[in-house]
């Protein structure tokens, strides 16, 4: 968890619903969809934006033979220091089968109140 403050941006708590490691801004945990502050917000909207997204689908064709998958997400910073570094989820596909994978990068300004 972060040590910032509650207040400052990047600070994070854990969801009580599932336990993930979440924004302390979230109205809504993105793991599990539970709601988390029902209060509205004070001051204007903040600025949401979806600045990366994608897409794919691994299908093994009829008579193949089953293959193995590890989903792995890292995270770096501009000197290309990892981060964070997680094991989504792991699997297999056998002849016949698909699998729909979805990165999405969501991003929200945060008023820094002239820090």
């Amino acid at each position: 968890m972060s040590r910032l403050r509650a207040d400052a941006a990047g600070a994070s708590r854990t969801c009580p619903h599932c336990r993930a490691v979440i924004l302390a801004s979230a109205a809504a945990c993105p793991a599990c969809r539970g709601h988390l502050q029902y209060a509205a917000p004070v001051g204007p909207a903040a600025a949401r934006s979806t600045p990366l997204q994608v897409e794919a689908t691994l299908q093994r064709a009829p008579g193949e033979a089953p293959v193995e998958y590890t989903m792995l997400l890292s995270i770096r910073d501009e000197r290309g220091v990892e981060l964070s570094r997680h094991v989504v989820g792991v699997g297999a596909l056998r002849a016949n089968q698909q699998r729909h994978f979805r990165l999405t990068v969501e991003a929200a300004e945060v008023d820094s109140g002239g820090r």
